[in-house]
C-alpha cells in the first residue's frame, strides 16, 4: 500500500505552525509496514484542495488528510472530499448528539455552524473524536482509501490510534522494525566511509545515516512479519557497525549523551563538579538533566570573570597573567579546583571565546579549552568550533560530556 499524507491549512502552508502531524503519522505508518511516498500541504482553498486530492490518488492508494474539520466556512477538507468522490453528506443524529453533549460538558452554547461537523455520507466509516467536536471518517472508493483526521495534534493522535490503526492493521503483511545508533566525535562523511560497504549492500535491513547537531545517527530498519523477527535481522548488522565504529557509538534509539553519562556516574558512584566560563552553566544544566544525578553531582561553579576563577576554584593569578583565561593551563586549574572545592572525584571545566566578538588571530572565536580532573590526574583538550555564540556553547557542552564518557570507558568504567 502506497500512502500519502496531506496537511490542509493555510497556516501550515505559510509556515505559521509546524506540521508535527505529518511527522507523527509517517512514523506510525512505518511501524505498521505502510510506506509513505509523499507529503503535501495545501491551503484552505476548495479548488486547490480538490486538485491535491486528485494528484494524491493518482499516485497513492491511501491518503490521510489532517485539518479543516472545524465548523467555520474555510474548514472544507471533508466537504471537498465528498464532492471529489461524488458522495452526498447527510446529518448523522448520533454525531450531532455527541457534539451537543461536548458543549454541555464544557458549559458553553453550541453554535449552529457546529452542525456541519455531523454531516457525512451514509457509507462513510466514522471515526469518533473523544477529545473535541470534529469526528473524522474513512471513505473507501474502489481500491482507494481516504482517511480524514482533525488538525489539533491532541485530537489527531487519539483518533489515529483509537480508530485508524485498528482499520489499517487488516492491510498488514509485514511491519518495519527500526533501531537507531547514536554517534559522537565522528562526522557523517567519516561514518559513511567506515561502513560504506554496509550502506551500499544492505537490503533488509537497510541502514540510513542522518547528521544532527554535533552527532550522527544510523537508523537500521528491517521489514519482517513481526518485531521479534525484525530484531533478529537487525542484530548481526548492529554488531558489525558497533565493532567498526567502536567507542564513537554512545547510545541507541532515544538515549541522550547526558543520560548515558549520568548512568555511568551514578552506577559507579563517581562524584562530579563543574567550573564554567564560556558555557555559563550549560554544562552543569546538561548533567543534571539525568534523574538521580543528585547522588553524585556535587556543585557547579560559573566562574565567568578572572576574579571568580581565582576566588571560587583557586586558579592562580600567575596562570591567568601568563597564559590568559582562555588557555589549557587555566582549564586544567579550573577542573582541579572545582573537584577539590566540592570534594568530588571528577572536575570538568570550560573556558573559551564564544563570540561574536573578543577573538584575536592568536585566539579566535570558537577556541575553547576543556579541563578534566579525575582522582589526581588532570587533562585538557582544545576545541576549535564554528557557528554563532549559542552553537559554540552547545557544542562545547556536547564535546565535553563525550570526552568524559570516553575517558571513563578507557578506564574500564562502564
Amino acid at each position: 500500500m502506497r500512502a500519502e499524507i496531506l496537511a490542509v491549512g493555510t497556516e501550515i502552508l505559510l509556515g505559521n505552525i509546524v506540521n508535527t502531524n505529518a511527522q507523527y503519522i509517517a512514523n506510525r505508518l512505518a511501524e505498521l509496514g505502510i510506506e509513505v511516498y509523499h507529503h503535501s500541504v495545501v491551503g484552505d482553498n476548495p479548488k486547490r484542495l480538490k486538485e491535491a486530492y486528485d494528484l494524491a490518488f493518482k499516485r497513492s492508494d491511501l491518503v490521510i488528510a489532517t485539518g479543516g474539520l472545524g465548523p467555520t466556512k474555510d474548514d472544507l477538507t471533508k466537504e471537498v472530499a465528498f464532492e471529489y468522490f461524488g458522495k452526498e453528506a447527510v446529518l448523522h443524529e448520533n454525531l450531532l448528539k455527541n457534539i451537543e453533549e461536548f458543549f454541555k460538558k464544557i458549559n458553553m452554547p453550541m453554535g449552529e455552524n457546529n452542525r456541519k461537523q455531523a454531516l457525512f455520507p451514509k457509507d462513510a466509516i466514522i471515526m469518533p473524536n473523544n477529545n473535541g467536536t470534529a469526528p473524522g471518517c474513512i471513505i473507501e472508493e474502489g481500491n482507494k482509501i481516504l482517511a480524514v483526521l482533525p488538525g489539533p495534534p491532541r485530537e489527531m493522535k487519539a483518533m489515529f490510534e483509537e480508530s485508524l490503526v485498528p482499520y489499517l492493521v487488516k492491510f498488514q503483511d509485514s511491519i518495519l522494525v527500526s533501531k537507531t545508533l547514536r554517534i559522537m566525535g565522528m562526522g557523517e562523511s567519516k561514518v559513511a566511509e567506515i561502513i560504506d560497504d554496509i550502506l551500499e549492500n544492505s537490503k533488509n535491513p537497510t541502514v540510513a545515516p542522518y547528521a544532527k547537531e554535533g552527532e550522527v545517527t544510523l537508523r537500521i530498519t528491517a521489514k519482517a512479519k513481526d518485531e521479534v523477527k525484525g530484531n533478529e535481522l537487525i542484530a548481526p548488522l548492529e554488531r558489525e557497525i558497533r565493532n567498526r565504529l567502536g567507542i564513537a557509538v554512545y547510545g541507541e534509539d532515544d538515549s541522550t549523551l547526558e543520560e548515558v553519562l549520568g548512568k555511568i556516574l551514578v552506577e559507579n558512584i563517581l562524584t562530579i563538579a563543574t567550573a564554567e566560563s564560556c558555557t555559563g552553566g550549560l554544562l552543569a544544566g546538561s548533567i543534571i538533566n539525568y534523574p538521580g544525578i543528585s547522588s553524585v553531582f556535587k556543585e557547579g561553579f560559573v566562574t565567568y570573570t578572572n576574579e571568580s576563577k581565582v576566588e571560587r576554584v583557586n586558579v592562580r593569578k600567575e596562570t591567568l597573567d601568563r597564559f590568559g583565561a582562555v588557555s589549557s593551563e587555566t582549564a586544567a586549574e579550573m577542573a582541579e579546583g572545582a573537584a577539590k572545592a566540592a570534594g568530588a572525584d571528577i572536575g570538568l571545566s570550560t573556558t573559551g571565546i564564544a563570540g561574536p566578538g573578543g577573538g584575536t588571530e592568536e585566539k579566535p572565536v570558537g577556541l575553547v579549552y576543556v579541563g578534566l580532573y579525575i582522582k589526581g590526574e588532570v587533562k585538557t583538550k582544545e576545541l576549535n568550533l564554528i557557528g554563532n555564540r549559542q552553537r559554540i556553547r552547545n557544542m562545547t557542552v556536547m564535546n565535553t560530556l563525550d570526552w568524559l564518557r570516553r575517558e571513563l570507558l578507557k578506564n574500564n568504567v562502564k
